[in-house]
């Protein structure tokens, strides 16, 4: 007999929901914990430009450190805008992913001998 071509259903399930948990975990368990330490270390830095801004005696000294000041919320705001972002479409992604994965069906040849 001739080889067919026959579609097989892989049981292992959405292929795409084993490969991208542990990484879903992954973003679950240090989201909280990052967000503690981008505040700490975002407030710290935030006090030391501000002690460096009211110690500034000349005018240039003064407008680079508010300028660093001024970028340093900035960012800070953003990097807590985009992890609580991050936190709020994680479910969501994920459930577009395990919809998206399809039905696990792939294609194989057998050869059967004559």
């Amino acid at each position: 007999m001739s080889g067919m071509l026959e579609l097989v259903a892989l049981t292992g399930g959405n292929p795409f929901q084993t490969a991208a948990k542990p990484i879903v975990d992954l973003i679950n368990m240090a989201a909280g914990p990052l967000l503690l330490i981008v505040g700490a270390l975002g407030t710290l830095y935030c006090v030391f430009l501000g002690v460096k801004l009211a110690k500034a005696e000349e005018p240039q000294d003064r407008e680079k450190a508010k300028g660093a000041l001024k970028n340093a919320i900035i960012g800070f705001v953003l990097i807590f805008v985009l992890i609580t972002a991050l936190n709020l479409m994680l479910p969501a992604m994920t459930k577009w992913m395990n919809t998206q994965g399809g039905t696990g069906i792939s294609l194989e040849t057998k050869q059967s001998g004559s």
